[in-house]
């Protein structure tokens, strides 16, 4: 939900020092800083501003995930984003990592060495009134060394809060920014640049990345919104968006597997994707995600889940289609409904177990305890899965590796004539070649001979071949 934005209860005596600064600044021709405004470039004065008469953006995709953290504070950001209690919980959350709320981002900390070494070497840019548009975790730092002031360009007089939000993702998405968005809040950021009517081509382009993969994200990140409401509980908690920080790679990986699935079987692609949404609230690196394929409950899961995580068998009903009367579909299979319901389990469990903190409540031990059960579950099935890939991986490697040879072979009949004819054929090489190929057939031959009762024509011109007279 969007803050309550207005004007900083300040802003008309910031925007009265701003005036007299730009004037200054105007008549001493001094730096400028270029921006993106409004479809073209626009050259901003830079001035000085006392850092403590700012304000921290509370719309900045920077930390948009993460302010959910404290339920509380974020109620009094969203109600009052100017009052200092607020203006405080937005400098806290500057210096947070985005994945873990209790350290301190190393990137932060480099930050503050790098302005304590060297000084600020890139200004920031803020509004009229003195909201900090871009260069906020900059002010946030310059604050805490104790620094005074910060130079920043200034946006024109009737800059609006779209204006802010649109300068502020021009400039992040630049390739010389040091610290990127979160992988939550990028996909937050191109939500909300769709939602307010952009085309998808554009926005791509803005973001660097291809359509295809904007709406690869988009699925994820809907993916990821609704596991945050199937891990709703009796008690209130619930999985947040910055529990999936550190799976980016997982999900999109999940996401493109899922669309090739789906483009064949539908069924067998919420099997896979159920299958790997368990694995990822287990925290499985992507490696062992991968052996997770349509048949792993049936195959390795099922028949070794302990009875508290086993799910009721889900019988498959259906759905009406709104506005087709009488028109019904299938709400999904019998196995679909089944491993969803151990995902649900899961999800909840972890939300619990999240939740509970270093108080561990009873709900938050028992949650522990079931996500350690499912863990111990898994590492058996994820192990037969990787036993099974490796075996099915041998099986094919030996008709490869002869597929590779043959390759090789039919590229050197060609390059030999015109070796020959170069003069650079080494004669005695090459015949020492032939032997070493023949005494490697010699062994395969021996292999096939041994495997094979009724050879085939390729296994039988391989032994005639290498039959000694």
């Amino acid at each position: 939900m969007a803050v309550r934005f207005g004007v900083p209860p300040e802003g008309e005596k910031i925007r009265s020092l701003v005036e007299e600064r730009l004037k200054q600044a105007m008549s001493e021709d001094s730096a400028k800083i270029t921006v993106d405004w409004r479809g073209e470039q626009r050259h901003l004065y830079v001035i000085s501003m006392p850092v403590d008469v700012l304000y921290f953006n509370a719309d900045t995709h920077r930390i948009r995930a993460q302010r959910s953290l404290d339920p509380k504070r974020n109620q009094i950001l969203e109600e009052e984003p100017w009052s200092e209690a607020a203006q405080a919980y937005l400098h806290d959350l500057l210096r947070q990592k985005a994945s873990d709320p209790n350290q301190t981002d190393p990137d932060y900390t480099a930050l503050m060495d790098e302005l304590e070494d060297f000084g600020q070497r890139e200004p920031g840019i803020i509004s009229p009134d003195g909201i900090i548009v871009d260069g906020n975790t900059r002010c946030a730092a310059l604050r805490d060394l104790g620094v005074k002031d910060i130079r920043v360009g200034v946006l024109p007089a009737d800059t609006s809060r779209r204006d802010i939000n649109s300068v502020e993702l021009a400039l992040q998405l630049r390739r010389d920014k040091r610290r990127d968005y979160s992988y939550i809040n990028r996909l937050i950021a191109i939500e909300e640049e769709l939602a307010s009517g952009r085309r998808e081509e554009d926005v791509a382009r803005d973001f660097n990345i291809k359509v295809k993969t904007l709406r690869g994200d988009r699925w994820v990140y809907q993916m990821i919104n609704e596991a945050i409401e199937r891990s709703s509980a009796a008690g209130g908690a619930r999985l947040r968006l910055i529990d999936f920080e550190e799976h980016q790679e997982k999900l999109r990986e999940l996401q493109r597997d899922f669309a090739k699935k789906a483009a064949v079987d539908p069924d067998a692609a919420e099997l896979l994707k159920e299958a790997r949404l368990a694995m990822v609230v287990l925290n499985y690196p992507k490696t062992s995600l991968r052996y997770a394929e349509e048949d792993f409950h049936s195959r390795y899961l099922d028949e070794r889940l302990p009875a508290d995580l086993r799910p009721a068998v889900q019988e498959s009903g259906t759905v009406p289609i709104p506005g087709l009367p009488g028109v019904a579909v299938q709400d999904g299979t019998t196995a679909v409904k089944t491993a969803r319901a151990l995902t649900d389990q899961l999800l909840k469990a972890e939300a619990a177990r999240v939740a509970g903190g270093e108080g561990k409540s009873a709900e938050a031990a028992e949650a522990s305890r079931l996500i350690k059960s499912a863990r111990e579950t898994f590492d058996v099935a994820v192990k037969l899965a990787g036993q099974n890939a490796q075996f099915e991986k041998r099986k094919v490697a030996v008709q490869d590796r002869l597929t590779d040879a043959a390759d090789y072979v039919r590229q050197c009949a060609a390059e030999f004539a015109e070796a020959k004819a170069k003069r650079a054929l080494d004669d005695d090489a090459f015949d020492d070649a032939l032997l070493e190929l023949r005494d490697s057939l010699a062994r395969l031959a021996k292999q096939a001979g041994r495997t094979f009762s009724s050879p085939g024509d390729g296994v039988e011109w391989l032994l005639a071949a290498t039959r000694e007279d």
